[in-house]
């Protein structure tokens, strides 16, 4: 049996989402063989296949374009509309990519690899499944009443596509699909231990996205002059030009410096307090682990919702200025250790777990049925 899950970098975490899915897959059924393809950079039509190399450059300097297409675009019909004027685009190259990666079964990670991929299958199709990655504010495009499985992080996302017309037995909330290591059990001093850092200071960690677009730069000089007793941890993703400033800079107190990385997971765990914006895959994993969780910044429309998923559950805080970010690190640094825990359990107890294993037993469960 073999599943194709569709994806592209274009932020929200839908490579990781896709990425963690089909390492749940190939855990609960080794015999399955799954492939990830980038459905807009492979085989969308320009300007469609250039937005994974757009998508950093649009959010850092265009965003209130963004802001008023999301919004433009995000309701039922308009989504519909168009859907229809790509549509003659897109048709060649979803046949193109039905022809290369024939499967069992389609599963989709990414809003603009639902309708366009859908559109250019036959009626001989094989199940199609969406695997939401929005944590609330989820965009019309993900939903498309002719997918036979529309999987969703959270109840209001699930309204989300109960009113674009998805079938209530269609739409299922199972959380948001992360990276099995982000639900290991990991001592924080153990954490710090492997990563070579201060073990009793108290440890900030502030990170960005896989491309580094949050005003990164102004909340670390804001703490290298705080006169805060700490360790800094943060993490630059792609930029390496941030990365190449911070190197350059004095600093008061143990600060280690990061690009991209592939143990986040240690790295959270080894903190106090992480400080990102609200991208829906770093929230959930930031949760997971058990941290306490400050919102720098939120990506309009998409990801405003997840700000407010987070504050309303008393799950962090939304701290968007440097000076809301120094205030609540120090009313954490002045908690005893009781404190910061208390935080922790509330966290713990909100969340979906093994939201991953769940999704993979979705498919599974539609790759055993009988076409």
């Amino acid at each position: 049996m073999k599943v194709t899950i569709l994806m592209s970098d274009t932020g929200g975490g839908h490579r990781s989402v896709a990425t963690a899915v089909e390492s749940a897959l190939v855990t609960e059924n080794p015999e399955i063989s799954v492939e990830l393809v980038d459905g807009l950079l492979d085989y969308a039509p320009f300007p469609f296949n250039r937005l994974p190399d757009w998508y950093p450059t649009i959010i850092a300097r265009f965003i209130g374009l963004w802001r008023y297409g999301y919004w433009l675009s995000d309701d039922p019909l308009r989504a519909r509309f168009v859907n229809l004027l790509i549509r003659p685009f897109f048709r060649s190259s979803v046949h193109r990519f039905v022809q290369q990666h024939k499967c069992d079964l389609l599963v989709s990670t990414h809003p603009m690899l639902v309708t366009s991929i859908l559109d250019g299958l036959d009626v001989m199709r094989p199940p199609f499944v969406t695997v939401v990655t929005d944590l609330v504010t989820a965009h019309a495009w993900w939903f498309d009443k002719r997918a036979d499985l529309t999987l969703v992080p959270t109840e209001a996302a699930r309204v989300k596509a109960l009113e674009c017309g998805i079938a209530p037995e269609l739409v299922q909330v199972v959380g948001l699909p992360v990276s099995e290591s982000f639900s290991r059990t990991l001592k924080k001093k153990l954490a710090r231990e492997k990563l070579g850092w201060d073990s009793t200071a108290f440890t900030v960690v502030l990170m960005t996205g896989a491309e580094g677009m949050e005003p990164l730069w102004s909340i670390a000089n804001a703490l290298r002059i705080s006169n805060m007793s700490l360790q800094l941890v943060i993490v630059c993703g792609r930029n390496e030009r941030i990365l190449a400033e911070l190197k350059n800079l004095d600093w008061p107190f143990d600060t280690h410096l990061y690009g991209f990385v592939d143990n986040m997971s240690v790295i959270i765990r080894g903190a106090d307090a992480v400080i990102t914006k609200a991208g829906p895959s770093t929230v959930i994993e930031v949760l997971n682990c058990g941290r306490p969780l400050l919102l720098c910044g939120a990506i309009p429309g998409q990801e405003d919702g997840n700000v407010n998923y987070v504050v309303e559950n008393n799950l962090g805080w939304w701290t968007p200025y440097p000076q809301d970010i120094l205030a609540r690190l120090r009313l954490l640094h002045g908690k005893n250790t009781k404190g910061v825990d208390s935080v922790s359990g509330v966290i713990d107890k909100s969340l979906v777990t093994r939201s991953a294993s769940t999704v993979a037993s979705k498919i599974i469960g539609l790759l055993s049925k009988p076409v």
